[in-house]
């Protein structure tokens, strides 16, 4: 691993690979069947691959940035790992590209890093069950299951596609409270099975993003097309679809999915107006996206604080757009009976 240059693009370098690694260990707890589900909170559950993927990132970069604060969504993590979880090195690509001035001189002491290391649980669990359910005694037992149930069945049975694709990797990272950089990996991108299985996309502000073609840009008017929640809605998201009039809404899962939908001009809005995503949920997404030119802030457009002291919980609810000019213009279609609720 190379020692020098500037902190930031090692810190870059290191996560992505960090990120294609715990993706690895996600398909692998996959393909053995077993998913070690526990239920964190209701409707909130934690898998074997949350844990193991979690441990691997940390141990990863605390190993290399023993300084730097990282702050985890399944908690403290053990860093004792296995040694071929541990990754000791940086991406080489990213390591040669000129890091912005502005980013130059931070310190590790400047650092917070977020990581969600498996956003879309739900959509894992429920895709494994999909790959792996083919006998009836495996789809008893997911039925029967006291954190999973019957619902979840029928959900698949009425889904015209699988949600893995929706599972991402999730590494923010946050300079002086504010969302610097970030990583998004699909563990799923191109299949399940090791061969072609995966893609990583980063950014950082004052270089841009990497890992997704530029969307064409054109003068004609850009429908709207909304992505929301696909198991978290509410009488107040409704409220605020039904006030967009948008031509399509997409429900899906995962923060993460949601943005790469923006970045891929899947989607021309991301509107979620529900306390119920985190920090974790958000950095790296929010890095990115501002990367990009566009903008994520809370539903009456205020800008979250990524600082380590911070409260977790995103309460105000999630606003995203392509560019910041729609973004503003979604800010002013929000009723105002969501913005009071929402406020404080």
């Amino acid at each position: 691993m190379s020692q020098s240059g500037p902190l930031m693009m090692r810190l870059i370098a290191s996560s992505v690979t960090a990120a294609n690694r715990a993706g690895k260990i996600i398909r692998d707890v996959m393909s053995q069947g077993d998913l070690g589900i526990v239920e964190k909170a209701k409707d909130d559950l934690q898998t074997e691959a949350d844990r193991s993927a979690q441990r691997c990132i940390v141990a990863s970069l605390s190993r290399q940035f023993p300084n730097i604060t990282i702050i985890g969504e399944e908690g403290v993590s053990d860093i004792e790992v296995p040694s071929d979880w541990l990754i000791t090195h940086g991406d080489p690509e990213i390591l040669k590209k000129k890091c912005p001035d502005t980013l130059e001189d931070i310190t590790e002491e400047d650092v917070v890093v977020w990581v969600d290391p498996l956003d879309g649980t739900s959509e894992y669990t429920q895709g494994a069950l999909m790959l792996n359910g083919n006998t009836w005694e495996r789809w008893k037992a997911y039925i029967t299951h006291p954190f999973i149930g019957a619902k979840w069945y029928l959900s698949l049975l009425h889904s015209e596609y699988g949600f893995l694709e929706h599972v991402t990797v999730l590494i923010g990272i946050s300079i002086r409270e504010q969302p610097i950089g970030g990583v998004i990996h699909q563990p799923f991108w191109g299949g399940s099975s090791e061969d072609g299985a995966g893609r990583t996309i980063w950014g950082l502000q004052g270089f841009g993003i990497e890992g997704l073609p530029p969307i064409p840009r054109t003068k004609e008017p850009i429908p709207l097309i909304v992505t929301t929640s696909r198991s978290h809605s509410n009488s107040l998201a409704e409220s605020c679809l039904e006030a967009m009039k948008p031509e399509k809404v997409l429900r899906v899962g995962g923060a993460g999915y949601k943005v790469l939908q923006l970045l891929e001009g899947t989607a021309t809005a991301y509107v979620f107006a529900s306390p119920g995503c985190k920090k974790w949920d958000t950095c790296a997404p929010e890095a990115i996206l501002r990367a990009a030119g566009g903008s994520l802030t809370d539903i009456l457009g205020r800008p979250y604080n990524y600082g380590s002291n911070v409260s977790r919980p995103n309460r105000s609810g999630v606003l995203a757009a392509p560019t910041v000019q729609m973004h503003q213009a979604l800010t002013d279609l929000i009723p105002e009976h969501v913005k009071t609720t929402l406020k404080d």
